[in-house]
């Protein structure tokens, strides 16, 4: 796999690079005046390869997706919000590319682009406003693939590259991250060589080092599934929370009221529990209330004794000092997925105890497993640099665990 570092000792100078990154982030727009970026998380990133292509005297242009708009131009799912973060966070503006009748790279890009001088960073429009950009058809993907690079093929300088730094897209085969690196040199950016990186050690690619422990959280079982059936005969543990706990713990038998359950995952759940044995340790207490509510009446109550009509909702104090025993000592630890559901108050301490006692290993590897993991870590105010490595990608990292193939990755090694 050629890197970032292979391209910038080619050199970059005057020469157009198709940066596709992963700037999918959170939008706040409950004010009066235009959405803002709630969570820069991503976009911070992301800096690193574009200020070494910047510095190198590259023309960038990013390419990069927002929510889900299916394929119209929706300006609810605008980057404009996203390319002003990102020119604040670089020191210097970052122009957007509208998008027209022509799509995302159509005229206005391309006369945004003809515009551009070594060292420029420009951002296109949101390429989820083209249903080819996520289209079965190959074809179809093909075409818009064509468009994109036709934006960076003929410009100033040597003729243009593709860098992919966007690890949170890579398990898509996608025009903007599978087909247009087929049509362009390409190289892995900063983002996506970190994650391959530490997954390959989290795998077992690379031997971690042991106590290994896992923690998981979320909603639901069948979700993560794989990756336990692929890691469980890694670890030393499994720390299991969130809403998928509560289809363990009906496995065991347990009333669990009306918190989320996966009835067609409880036999399953009784499998793993079988072979795993005291690997797979699970919530003692949890953390119940009628309805998830930030005035909500809650209780703690032992994790066999959820009263018919209540929710778990969080794991119990209990449970964060068991599950932080369990991780004491631990040399390598991935946690993906919150205990409970910590964007509301009363439902957050678990996912902040158990973040607190990864974050107090500093002799360990630590990996914060992206999505809502990462999101809970600058949600509630905990020093990210307390980890060793806060991925981007959490459906792209889950599935690189679970053994699968990522279309994103492979066009970058062929």
């Amino acid at each position: 796999m050629r890197t970032l570092d292979d391209l910038l000792t080619e050199g970059v100078r005057s020469r157009r690079i198709l940066l596709r990154s992963d700037l999918n982030v959170p939008l706040d727009s409950s004010g009066s005046g235009p959405a803002r970026v709630s969570d820069d998380g991503r976009i911070r990133a992301s800096l690193p390869t574009i200020r070494a292509l910047a510095d190198g005297g590259a023309q960038v242009v990013v390419l990069a997706h927002l929510g889900r708009p299916k394929g119209e131009q929706d300006p609810r799912y605008s980057l404009a919000p996203v390319a002003e973060k990102m020119g604040e966070l670089l020191g210097w503006p970052v122009p957007l590319a509208e998008a027209d009748a022509d799509g995302i790279a159509g005229r206005s890009a391309a006369e945004l682009v003809g515009r551009m001088q070594d060292s420029d960073v420009m951002m296109l429009e949101n390429v989820r406003y083209e249903a080819a950009e996520t289209s079965k058809d190959d074809d179809e993907r093909a075409r818009l693939a064509d468009r994109l690079v036709a934006l960076v093929k003929n410009g100033p300088g040597p003729d243009g590259a593709y860098v992919d730094d966007a690890f949170g897209a890579v398990h898509r085969k996608h025009a903007s991250v599978y087909d247009v690196a087929r049509r362009l040199p390409h190289y892995a950016g900063k983002v996506v060589l970190d994650e391959i990186e530490v997954l390959r050690r989290l795998a077992g690619e690379e031997s971690p080092q042991q106590p290994y422990v896992v923690v998981l959280g979320g909603s639901k079982v069948s979700d993560k599934l794989a990756v336990i059936q692929a890691l469980l005969p890694k670890v030393d543990r499994l720390l299991i929370g969130g809403g998928m706990c509560f289809t363990f713990l009906a496995a065991q038998n347990f009333p669990v009221g009306d918190s989320l359950l996966e009835k067609d995952m409880v036999e399953t759940c009784q499998q793993l529990l079988g072979d795993a044995g005291e690997r797979i340790v699970l919530p003692s207490d949890v953390v119940v209330a009628s309805d998830v509510d930030p005035d909500a009446e809650t209780s703690v109550v032992p994790a066999d004794g959820i009263p018919h009509g209540m929710k778990g909702l969080d794991i119990g104090p209990r449970t964060v000092e068991v599950f932080a025993d369990r991780l004491r000592g631990a040399r390598t630890v991935f946690w993906n997925g919150p205990m409970g559901v910590f964007e509301v108050a009363p439902f957050a301490h678990g996912t902040r105890g158990v973040a607190e006692a990864i974050a107090d290993l500093p002799e360990a590897l630590t990996v914060v497993g992206g999505g809502d993991s990462a999101a809970a870590v600058r949600a509630l105010g905990i020093d990210e640099d307390r980890f060793s490595h806060i991925s981007t990608g959490g459906g792209a990292s889950l599935e690189y665990l679970e053994g699968r193939t990522l279309p994103g990755v492979a066009a970058l090694e062929d």
